[in-house]
């Protein structure tokens, strides 16, 4: 009988990005969740707080909402699991997607049509458009 090799598991750094772009979260929304640099556009900005979601990241979605709009603060609810991002359309200072979730009441999804607002050099998630 041979010796197994425990397979590796990738670490989250290594990992597919939960936002769908096809790249590492390393190489993606991992950065921006760690400050080390900003999102250029809208549209980044949204993928990256869909993962933080995702991901439990509930610092990056508080510090990307836009001071005027933003909740006191934000809470990660364990018992639902973020399954897909779908970018629809991103225009301007405007995202629309759908964002697929389960959670104890089953499958889900959310729809929304978002605004963003450029601040200070940095674009922060105001609210529904």
């Amino acid at each position: 009988m041979r010796p197994t090799t425990p397979l590796a598991v990738p670490t989250r750094a290594q990992q597919p990005c939960p936002c769908g772009s096809g790249t590492t979260y390393a190489a993606c929304c991992g950065p921006l969740h760690r400050a080390e640099r900003q999102a250029a556009t809208p549209e980044e900005l949204m993928r990256s707080r869909y993962a933080a979601y995702a991901l439990g990241e509930v610092d990056h979605v508080w510090r990307t909402w836009h001071p005027r709009t933003r909740p006191e603060r934000v809470v990660h609810d364990p018992t639902t699991t973020w399954t897909g991002l779908d970018v629809l359309r991103a225009q301007d200072d405007v995202v629309e997607f759908v964002a697929s979730h389960r959670s104890p009441d089953g499958a889900g999804r959310m729809h929304e049509v978002s605004r963003f607002e450029r601040r200070a050099g940095r674009w922060f998630y105001v609210g529904p458009a």
